[in-house]
């Protein structure tokens, strides 16, 4: 039997249909849909917070209802997954609506898995671990597709056809390959690491290489972090992957070389994140965090020697 070649032509329906037409159907799979009716997400990785972006979107829901409907699909068991949405579901939990606005598409697991992690793209604030997480879930889904002939490479109708996955992803993000695979490294490291690098106090590159050391040797990091308030500098985490690659990190080697006193932190200045994420506009990314600080400190120089100028 001759197998069916997809050509990716419209339809029939496409060509003698109108737009009028095909937006009917659309809606037709737009309703409303009870939140004790949706599971999220498998192992969703962006954090849904209840802080003050989630409360603005309650009080716009309460006034206008969901503008965009969220995404799901139907599972096997009639349920549905929800693909793209949760904090809208979350907003109208809090709302205490009983029902989610939602457009219902025809995608499988790993279709849905793509879209999920694009649709999170566009938020102004993802953390390393969040980008991490979601980079790996979609090179999964992707290397799946590509080991399929029968499937495109995302919901949009994209063949991979023999391009790296990575390449892929790079090509429509904004990091580069090496950059790709480094976040995706990062899902290797314990809880208490990948913490240090969402809060800002390890840089990617070091958190990168304890990625390949084992869960013990981690934990033994993570100890001596809380021990000495104090994270390892590149140049130590490339010493204790290359002592665990040699079979000889043990405990003590650990001790010894995150002990040692390192130039930039003689002096430390500890400043607690959620104190300051008080004070910064909502639209600065995290990697500007340390610039704008700088000169906010600047400017309120300038301000006290302008007073004290005045005084005099």
């Amino acid at each position: 039997m001759a197998k069916k070649i997809e050509l990716g032509l419209p339809t029939l329906d496409d060509l003698f249909s109108s737009q009028e037409e095909r937006d009917d159907v659309k809606l037709q799979k737009i309703r409303d849909i009870p939140i004790s009716e949706i599971d999220d997400f498998p192992d969703h990785p962006f954090k849904v917070r209840d802080d003050e972006d989630m409360m603005q979107l309650v009080d716009s829901i309460k006034e206008r209802g969901v503008i965009t409907p969220a995404t799901v699909r139907q599972k096997e068991d009639g349920r549905y997954e929800l693909v793209s949405g949760h904090r809208r579901k979350r907003a109208c939990e809090l709302a205490g609506m009983d029902t989610l606005r939602c457009e219902v598409v025809d995608l499988n697991r790993d279709e849905a898995t793509i879209l999920m992690v694009e649709s999170n793209y566009q938020r102004s604030q993802i953390l390393p671990s969040e980008k991490a997480f979601a980079y790996k879930m979609r090179l999964e889904a992707m290397k799946r597709q590509g080991q399929r002939k029968d499937l495109t490479c995302d919901p949009l109708g994209h063949k991979l056809v023999g391009a790296k996955t990575v390449a892929v992803i790079a090509n429509e993000s904004e990091d580069s390959k090496t950059q790709v695979q480094r976040y995706v490294r990062l899902t290797n490291l314990v809880p208490e690491l990948l913490e240090c690098v969402d809060d800002g106090r390890m840089k990617m590159r070091p958190a990168v290489e304890l990625s390949y050391l084992d869960e013990d040797s981690q934990r033994d990091i993570v100890d001596e972090i809380d021990m000495s308030e104090s994270t390892p500098s590149h140049d130590q985490t490339i010493r204790m992957r290359k002592a665990f690659e040699e079979n000889r990190l043990t405990t003590e080697v650990v001790q010894e070389i995150m002990r040692e006193e390192k130039p930039n932190q003689r002096e430390k200045i500890v400043l607690r994140g959620d104190r300051l994420r008080e004070l910064i506009p909502k639209n600065i990314p995290l990697n500007q965090t340390e610039d704008y600080v700088c000169k906010a400190l600047e400017h309120y120089q300038k301000f006290l020697r302008s007073r004290a100028d005045r005084g005099r």
